[in-house]
């Protein structure tokens, strides 16, 4: 809770016209909300934090470093404002997952079993259709 408020406090927002279907709306509000958020200079992240976040937001990070997030779902500029700061932090928090480890299991022995019984009847059929030796 403490992570997300600081972070919520480094955001950066602009707002600018929407563009798509609307009329009147979209050519006199700014209803579009642009979330940024420089990962590189954030109090917030330590060190490895910030390199998870390169790692696994790498395509959604500028040369600069900062994050940019947008959000023109709503017609409401403050409902994007909101949308936008709930995407963030889910991405943020996705990022910061570490993955489970994979348990090796063992493959049971009656599917191994059942395995080489079909083996050996698809290979009784195939020796059943050639001709007999005399």
């Amino acid at each position: 809770m403490v992570l997300e408020e600081a972070l919520i406090s480094e955001l950066q927002f602009s707002a600018m016209r929407s563009s798509g279907a609307g009329g009147q709306n979209v050519n006199k509000v700014s209803s579009k909300v642009e979330l940024r958020f420089d990962v590189e200079a954030s109090l917030a992240l330590n060190e490895e934090q910030k390199q998870s976040l390169f790692e696994k937001l790498q395509n959604k990070i500028s040369n600069e470093g900062v994050l940019i997030l947008q959000c023109d779902e709503s017609r409401s500029q403050h409902k994007n404002k909101q949308l936008v700061i709930e995407r963030f932090l889910a991405m943020i928090q996705q990022a910061f997952k570490k993955p489970k480890k994979r348990k090796p299991t063992k493959i049971p022995a009656s599917v191994k079993r059942k395995r080489l019984d079909n083996k050996r009847k698809q290979s009784d059929k195939k020796a059943n259709r050639k001709p007999p030796e005399i």
